[in-house]
């Protein structure tokens, strides 16, 4: 164990900068809006025995899935891993979570010495397949989602295999796009190993590894100290995704939480099996998502490394929507992932009410927009629009805010425009859209868009639009989802939650994410606060009057004769 505590220190902030420098690699040189403006992306670093030991401050439900990736790579090259080598995969059954998100693996060596592994994880743009995009929920098969990656050697001791990289190349709808982002992958290894190697010269190896040995054990110490603080017991929780996209009824994701002394097991018994369509996550998405949740609801210093993952035991059940089993599809298993994370916070709701909120957005919607131009050539735009999040048990909910598990950005306009081929008519939230509480959810946000390519092939995947974001401790739930042709025209026409569908020039489209739920009864919440969101626009008067019993008068002032009346009546 090492003894000195401002040497552990200093290395444990080192070790995170190392990840959050490779990250920032990654955003300065991705080619793609979706990994550039979007920030759709992870990066970390790991010991020489494959655990994770830092990670940046991105995308938490990649991040729990890389221990998953290090043994498939362990088992494919064994003792062949050499310096100068970096491997791909994305293959879900290799590893992978799903095939647009394609792991890139550097190992890092001091001389002989296996220091470890920089690990970048970047959802590309499209990886082929029949939905431009790589993601339509339509999809039956992973054949149909675009090409598979099992762990492989794309740079061997420093050269790279042309030939492979080009067969990736010309399996995609934007190659350049691709190979730009892939090489802000290998840019940010070459950050990770640097910075390692930094660190090993500065301690020798053999300190490096102890001290990597003893980050995770704190991080163990510190997540085993914060649930034996937990009353003991079972807990349970069943949440629903609206359906498969394949006209199927509600999808159950059911969890239950046992807490015992300083540990954690989630069992997933009782969520729905695996799924036709392209929601079916793996068991490492899964697991991932669940340490996100924690970690949230912890909102502790506690880093979040391979570690942390040691107090937690899972039951995934094998062939559920939960661990899909090859063949299936699963492009579109993000939404489960939100969804778990939904689900376990909602277990652990009565185990820390001080700390869960009450449902966001459901996670950042997709829609993915497919051209193919006169010259034969594809272009996709990805517009990732985050929602809210749920109102929390001493404060309002996020308005404009992607989810606990994506740390996502809304595309700028100016992003999506600058294609030439679509013009956004309108951005921002909707009033009266926050579940009504004590503290009240965030606000709805809704995107209209009119398109000006001949044509457009267009894939959306939302939902929480039956199962609306639950509330807590009386709060009202959210508001739906919705997507919507021609918006208040002769032809508006309501679409499903997960729809495919081709638009003409001229065809305008408007998309709105759920509202989130409320925390605590409305008639909790301070008058004067119903008043402020009136005055901001974020509630409208009938709004006030309906969902939280104040009345607000023409000129903008609380009746309070009238709301002490209309309060007592209900």
């Amino acid at each position: 164990m090492i003894r000195d505590a401002v040497t552990f220190e200093v290395f444990r902030n080192a070790v995170t900068g190392i990840a959050d420098e490779m990250a920032i690699t990654i955003l300065r040189t991705a080619h793609s809006q979706l990994v550039a403006s979007s920030m759709d992306f992870s990066a970390a670093l790991c010991d020489a025995h494959g655990r994770v030991i830092a990670q940046a401050n991105t995308l938490p439900v990649h991040l729990g899935s890389i221990p998953d990736a290090m043994e498939e790579i362990f088992a494919e090259f064994g003792d062949r891993i050499q310096p100068g080598d970096v491997y791909l995969l994305n293959d879900p059954s290799r590893g992978g979570m799903h095939l647009p998100d394609i792991f890139a693996v550097a190992p890092v060596f001091a001389g002989a010495a296996l220091l470890g592994f920089a690990v970048t994880v970047v959802n590309h743009t499209d990886v082929g397949g029949w939905a431009a995009g790589s993601m339509a929920v339509q999809s039956t098969s992973i054949f149909a989602e675009g090409i598979q990656i099992p762990p492989s050697r794309l740079i061997e001791a420093g050269t790279t295999n042309e030939t492979f990289l080009q067969l990736i190349l010309r399996n995609v709808r934007e190659p350049d796009l691709l190979r730009g982002d892939l090489e802000s992958q290998l840019a940010a290894c070459h950050t990770g190993a640097e910075g390692l190697r930094a660190l090993a010269a500065r301690h020798g190896v053999e300190r490096l590894a102890a001290l990597n040995g003893e980050l995770l054990d704190y991080s163990e110490t510190l997540l085993r100290a914060a649930l034996a603080e937990a009353v003991p017991g079972t807990y349970e929780f069943t949440d629903h995704i609206d359906d498969d996209g394949l006209g199927s009824g509600p999808i159950p994701i059911a969890v239950k939480a046992t807490l015992s002394g300083s540990g954690i097991e989630l069992d997933f018994t009782g969520s729905a099996p695996q799924v036709g369509s392209a929601l079916n996550a793996t068991a490492s998405f899964t697991r991932s998502a669940s340490y996100a949740a924690l970690q949230g609801v912890l909102a502790a210093d506690i880093p979040a490394n391979s570690g942390f993952y040691r107090p937690f035991t899972f039951v995934i059940p094998e062939a559920s929507i939960l661990n899909g089993q090859r063949p299936a599809a699963r492009g579109a298993r993000g939404l489960v992932g939100f969804r778990i994370i939904d689900a376990v916070l909602g277990a652990l709701a009565p185990v820390f009410p001080a700390r869960v909120p009450a449902a966001g957005d459901g996670g950042p919607d997709g829609i993915a927009i497919g051209v193919v131009g006169a010259d034969g050539e594809s272009a996709v735009l990805w517009d990732p629009l985050a929602g809210a999040w749920g109102a929390r048990p001493d404060r309002d909910g996020v308005d404009g805010i992607s989810s606990l598990g994506a740390n996502l950005t809304n595309t700028p306009v100016e992003e999506l425009e600058r294609s030439g081929q679509l013009r956004i008519d309108g951005y921002g939230y909707l009033p009266d859209s926050g579940g009504a509480g004590r503290w009240r959810g965030g606000l709805a946000t809704f995107r209209d868009m009119t398109l000006l390519a001949p044509e457009a092939a267009v894939q959306i995947r939302s939902d929480r639009r039956k199962f609306l974001p639950y509330g807590l401790a009386g709060g009202a739930p959210g508001t739906p989802s919705l997507n919507v042709l021609d918006p208040g025209g002769p032809g508006e026409r309501v679409l499903e939650s997960k729809p495919h569908f081709v638009m003409t020039a001229g065809t305008r489209h408007r998309h709105v994410t759920a509202g989130g739920g409320g925390h605590g009864h409305p008639f909790e919440r301070a008058p004067e606060r119903v008043l402020d969101d009136v005055l901001d626009g974020k509630v409208t008067r009938e709004g006030a009057e309906r969902d939280y019993g104040v009345v607000i008068t023409a000129d903008g002032a609380i009746d309070a004769d009238a709301t002490a009346r209309l309060r007592g009546q209900r």
